[in-house]
């Protein structure tokens, strides 16, 4: 036999060193210790899927995880509800509606959007005149909008894609946990979230809901999903959502991370849904407080759609933002980031969520940040 022509790298014959960091980008969040030790669990089957229902407000029975992150999610939500040729309709205020939209274009599907500027949202009265314009099978709207900050009313809504014979979908990552949503009374068809903002636990498996409406569109629809993976006929009998008495091998879940997830959600019940909401809302508004008597700007102007979960703040005139945010990690080890997609350039990105969401972090982070700006360097132009 030759000897091996690839050696084994160096890095591999040492222990892993994982540094511990703050956390306070717009996710992945910290993941408390209670959570880290529900994933060294042994290896088993599955979860129970009425565990969402609590986080969602739902009573839907096609309640479940995918295997996956929040992308993984959007894709399900999308693969298992749109055909080729049909209409989709995107909210594009920020990067999600614009990933929901390239998404549903590689399947073939006609996709119109309506567009707001970063920070900005849409009036009930503006979806309802793209909805009578296009007259899609599918309205998508980020409820929280990482990207720029923005926590999207939802009221009135659902009500309207039911009007136009259209489902509702929302995308909930960066909102679940940190800001009041009921998806069964909001009128929303399919819901979805990631594991690792609110909720704390590793990345990698994401909750999602289908109403009733959406589970006639999918079951009937003339041609197979584009994805076996993503296949909600083969996910709702993995999940016991189907009725059936037997359930046929589909893939290998992530099991220790459902174990995370279901800690997580426990730790969510003990604080109460209404309870976390709250918090999320009170340390935002101090966190905002803060910022704007140190002179800085928030991005989103209306105080009703700031994101609690994740602030916006507008860059600083004459500073580097990518040299803000080094110096922070450098100097005080905490994460913090900068715009993505349309807000590239424009802001900071700080993201206080679950068991981060506390005053105590954000007197640190408005430490770090009038450190930073006062040794950083600022342009006198």
């Amino acid at each position: 036999m030759p000897s091996l022509s690839v050696l084994p790298p160096k890095c591999l014959q040492k222990p892993l060193l994982v540094p511990h960091r703050h956390m306070f980008g717009p996710g992945p969040s910290n993941v408390p210790s209670r959570i880290l030790e529900a994933g060294a669990n042994p290896v088993i089957g599955h979860m129970h899927p009425e565990i969402f229902e609590y986080m969602f407000q739902t009573q839907n029975n096609m309640t479940l995880a995918v295997s996956g992150t929040g992308h993984t999610a959007m894709e399900c939500a999308i693969f298992n509800t749109v055909e080729s040729g049909d209409s989709v309709l995107t909210a594009v205020n920020g990067i999600w509606g614009e990933r929901a939209a390239e998404m549903a274009e590689r399947i073939g599907a006609r996709v119109n959007t309506i567009v707001a500027p970063p920070g900005g949202f849409f009036t009930n009265a503006e979806i309802e005149q793209a909805l009578s314009k296009y007259r899609p099978v599918l309205f998508f709207l980020a409820h929280g909008e990482s990207s720029t900050g923005v926590l999207h009313p939802l009221d009135g809504i659902g009500q309207l894609c039911q009007r136009y014979n259209c489902l509702f979908l929302v995308d909930a990552v960066a909102s679940i946990g940190g800001a009041p949503l009921h998806m069964d009374q909001q009128g929303i068809d399919i819901l979805y979230t990631g594991s690792q903002k609110v909720l704390n636990a590793p990345p990698g498996t994401a909750p999602i809901s289908f109403s009733e409406r959406a589970c006639q569109k999918i079951f009937s629809r003339k041609s197979k999903p584009v994805s076996f993976f993503l296949d909600l006929n083969w996910l709702a009998n993995y999940w016991g959502c189907d009725g059936k008495p037997s359930r046929v091998y589909h893939h290998t879940g992530p099991v220790t991370a459902f174990f995370s997830l279901r800690e997580s959600l426990a730790v969510l019940v003990e604080e109460g849904l209404e309870n976390s909401w709250e918090r999320h809302q009170k340390v935002a508004e101090y966190f905002h407080t803060g910022l704007e008597s140190m002179g800085l700007k928030l991005f989103v102007k209306e105080k009703k759609a700031r994101l609690p979960t994740v602030t916006t703040i507008v860059a600083p005139h004459g500073y580097d933002w990518k040299e803000i945010t080094s110096y922070i990690m450098k100097t005080h080890n905490i994460e913090i980031s900068g715009g993505l997609g349309p807000s590239v350039g424009l802001v900071l990105r700080v993201g206080l969520m679950g068991c981060n969401s506390s005053k105590a972090n954000v007197d640190m982070v408005l430490g770090a940040l009038k450190d930073a700006l006062k040794h950083c360097h600022k342009s006198k132009v």
